[in-house]
């Protein structure tokens, strides 16, 4: 493999960056078309500006934790199916 080839993943930093960027772009414009767009809230607290960001945010947030600490509950040692053959 040459070192050209090396870094094709998402592990190589300049596409890192290069998403990062392009998530917060689509971030950010998405907040600002609250300035374009008429919301119509059902309730009070979805009339807050930003409101569906920090949401999502906060939810994405909780699945992350929830799938860590139902992980840690379901995990199971390294030698649950036996000793590996060496």
């Amino acid at each position: 493999m040459t070192d050209r080839h090396h870094h094709q993943g998402l592990d190589d930093p300049r596409r890192s960056r290069w998403l990062w960027r392009g998530f917060l772009a689509v971030l950010a414009l998405a907040v600002a078309a609250e300035f374009v767009v008429r919301l119509h809230p059902h309730f009070g607290i979805d009339s807050v500006f930003g409101f569906a960001a920090w949401f999502g945010f906060g939810a994405c947030a909780a699945m992350i934790a929830a799938a860590k600490a139902l992980a840690l509950w379901l995990q199971r040692p390294d030698t649950y199916y036996g000793k590996r053959d060496e």
